[in-house]
């Protein structure tokens, strides 16, 4: 059976060969990564990445524009290890830690990103996130949110009692974070989103399961 991994053990552990495994097998990543780049606002300056990991989402962005600052979150320090090994250069605030727990603030940033990283998590776990978000937000501020979504409220459904299940065959309590893919259907995220206080949110693009969405505060 699937033996689930706490996320920041089952991360520490594929470090290396975490960009490669990423952009070659993954449907959607390597064009995912782009896209997010070049829908990033034009006159964005200050930018909040939730599960930055190594970065990947950020070469393209830093490539463009090398003085971006960029406040980074994620579980493992590894991997923030190996991002600041890439881009020495770069203006990095890196925060280890959970970004359910971290404080954003109120109106610091011009946009905000995630990769491949949100589908992790329940609906109203999602909806508190996705209000610390906007907030973080200036007026107009961007979210791009490019990850694994289901097309159907059922999908969504199997695969949450199937973690549910899981949980409570192998005594893991709810508050513990485990790497086990739960992703929501496309039209649920929006409707979050939505209501969470964007005023627009769009699908940009869908490649395999992973979608690329746009919320503007």
């Amino acid at each position: 059976g699937i033996w689930m991994e706490e996320m920041r053990v089952f991360f520490t552990r594929r470090v290396e060969g975490y960009d490669e495994h990423m952009l070659q097998n993954v449907a959607g990543c390597a064009e995912g990564y782009e896209l997010l780049a070049q829908n990033l606002s034009e006159n964005a300056e200050d930018v909040l990445d939730l599960g930055c990991g190594t970065g990947l989402e950020l070469e393209a962005m830093l490539a463009e524009r090398p003085n971006l600052r960029v406040t980074g979150i994620d579980l493992t320090q590894a991997m923030l290890d190996e991002l600041k090994k890439k881009h020495p250069e770069a203006n990095l605030r890196l925060i280890c830690g959970d970004y359910f727990q971290t404080d954003f603030g109120s109106e610091c940033f011009d946009c905000a990103v995630s990769f491949e990283s949100l589908h992790h998590f329940s609906r109203e776990k999602k909806l508190g996130l996705y209000r610390r978000i906007c907030e973080a937000l200036r007026p107009g501020g961007v979210f791009l949110n490019g990850d694994y979504m289901v097309e159907s409220e059922e999908e969504e459904r199997v695969l949450m009692d199937e973690c549910a299940r899981l949980r409570k065959e192998q005594g893991i309590p709810e508050d513990v974070f485990v790497h086990f893919d739960t992703p929501l259907a496309v039209d649920a995220e929006i409707e979050l989103l939505k209501h969470a206080g964007f005023a627009c949110v769009e699908k940009l693009w869908r490649q395999g399961n992973t979608t690329l969405l746009r919320a503007v505060r």
